[in-house]
């Protein structure tokens, strides 16, 4: 029988040299239903992209954080590649002090670094369609509910007008 007053080592039981410590049951490297392939996938762009960051700090290029949204744009499916170039130079022109830059593996465009919009591609989670979407940074509230993000099939003249008018709100 145990007593208050005896110590843990009193109380361990002894290791013997045939005794083997007992391993770790968490699986790391096990991959989980939890995520997809894509999500992990998209959750390790965005920690190189932090990585990345932290390593220019002050030094930090806009025409580099464009460049590299322009190559990722570039690596995207036709369709999805016409909608992606399209949105860039529609937030261009509709607020130019959002900057461009990659969010997880995805393009985005940013206000004081915090991103405010960005653009999901159709294959980057293989949805049946592309998403153009505002984070909680973005100025959208509209009483007690509003949309944060929209399925995009194709960018037709209407939908580029109502995109030019919410990015417009978006950072206003």
């Amino acid at each position: 029988m145990l007593r208050a007053s005896d110590s843990f080592a009193e109380r361990k039981p002894a290791v013997t040299g045939t005794q083997k410590p007992t391993e770790s049951t968490t699986a790391i490297d096990k991959p989980t239903k939890a995520f997809t392939a894509e999500e992990r996938a998209a959750m390790k762009e965005r920690a190189q992209e932090v990585k990345t960051e932290a390593r220019r700090g002050s030094r930090a290029n806009k025409a580099d954080e464009e460049e590299a949204v322009l190559a990722k744009i570039a690596e995207m499916p036709e369709t999805d590649r016409a909608i992606a170039e399209r949105l860039h130079a529609i937030i261009k022109a509709s607020a130019p002090g959002l900057s461009p830059k990659l969010w997880y593996g995805m393009p985005a465009y940013a206000k004081d670094g915090k991103v405010v919009c960005f653009f999901q591609a159709a294959q980057k989670f293989k949805s049946r369609y592309a998403t153009f979407g505002f984070s909680d940074d973005a100025n959208l509230d509209d009483g007690d509910m509003w949309p944060t993000s929209f399925a995009l099939k194709e960018l037709t003249a209407a939908c580029e007008t109502k995109i030019r008018a919410l990015v417009k709100k978006a950072v206003s």
